[in-house]
């Protein structure tokens, strides 16, 4: 197969590249700039130009770009969230458009954080509830529903018929490579920092690479079509996630972090407190539905084998 991935330099593209170049298959990254171990081809993600060709006969485009949530929330920085993802989705749908043999399948990267922050029940990707109206929420978290809502409807707008569209919800992609969400988070706990944040409570949801780049491969030869969660089916609280890393590297204590505390930790690490308080507690419902079958459900053993390839 011949599979593009707009985006292709960060954690999540590297993780398929690898993937899809060791099965052999024909990979091209479009990137603005970075490394890949993929054909590097450059477009800026809002203009139309040459890399558009590289669409054209293509067997499935995975659009991942999209500026760093990683960031502080500031009024420039969600702006440039919101238009880099959206800028992104138009372009790649209009080289689809115009392509004279487009991709079977447009796999578009969407997010987890769509949904309402909640306790009481998971989120699916059939009933679940899409947020931005909490009353229990602070009022700028609605900007990054907002920004998945725009995201997924640039891709649905999409004039192209030909092509099978999926907007992939994502939760946090664990994976052993630096800089990525669990590079983050193990560090933390090796410096004795890995203990609940608040009360603890709020819901993390998370997926393996292992069973990402499975269920990434599992929708392009599918049928699946629209959105659909990309998350274990087993989110747990904060507490139990992190007490679980512990577990894994072997480190016995973690201190608590107060919501005060959280706030100034995260203004030196220039970063946002809605990626730790918001609950998001997603399920794959679709994917489970379809006859996907996770290898690495549950948090605890997925986080031993993380650990391990970590420390190899």
């Amino acid at each position: 197969m011949k599979i593009v991935i707009a985006g292709g330099t960060g954690q999540v593209g590297g993780v398929l590249a690898r993937a899809f170049l060791a099965k052999g298959h024909d990979v091209v990254v479009l990137s603005r700039g970075g490394r890949s171990p993929a054909r590097l081809v450059r477009w800026d993600g809002k203009a139309f130009g040459d890399w558009a060709s590289e669409l054209n006969g293509s067997d499935a485009v995975i659009n991942l770009a999209g500026r760093s949530v990683n960031c502080r929330y500031t009024k420039a920085n969600l702006n440039e969230m919101m238009n880099s993802r959206v800028d992104s989705a138009k372009i790649v749908g209009e080289a689809i458009s115009r392509a004279a043999k487009p991709p079977q399948v447009w796999l578009q990267m969407s997010t987890a954080t769509i949904y309402a922050h909640r306790y009481d029940a998971p989120n699916d990707d059939v009933t679940g509830v899409i947020g931005g109206k909490e009353p229990d929420a602070p009022p700028y978290w609605g900007f990054s529903i907002r920004i998945g809502e725009a995201w997924e409807r640039a891709q649905a707008e999409a004039n192209t018929p030909s092509t099978r569209k999926v907007a992939l919800r994502t939760a946090m992609v664990m994976s052993p490579d630096r800089g990525g969400i669990f590079d983050v988070l193990s560090n933390m706990t090796r410096l004795g920092l890995g203990g609940p944040v608040g009360d603890g409570r709020q819901f993390m949801s998370w997926i393996s690479d292992h069973d990402f780049i499975r269920a990434v491969e599992f929708i392009m030869v599918g049928d699946i079509a629209g959105p659909v969660n990309l998350s274990s089916p087993n989110p747990l609280p904060q507490r139990e996630f992190m007490a679980a890393l512990r577990k894994a590297w072997g480190v016995p204590i973690g201190l608590p972090a107060s919501k005060w505390m959280a706030e100034i930790g995260a203004f030196f690490l220039r970063t946002d407190t809605e990626l730790v308080f918001k609950s998001r507690r997603v399920v794959p419902r679709r994917l489970l539905d379809a006859g996907f079958k996770f290898e690495r459900a549950n948090w605890p053993h997925a986080a031993a084998e993380l650990v391990e390839r970590r420390r190899q």
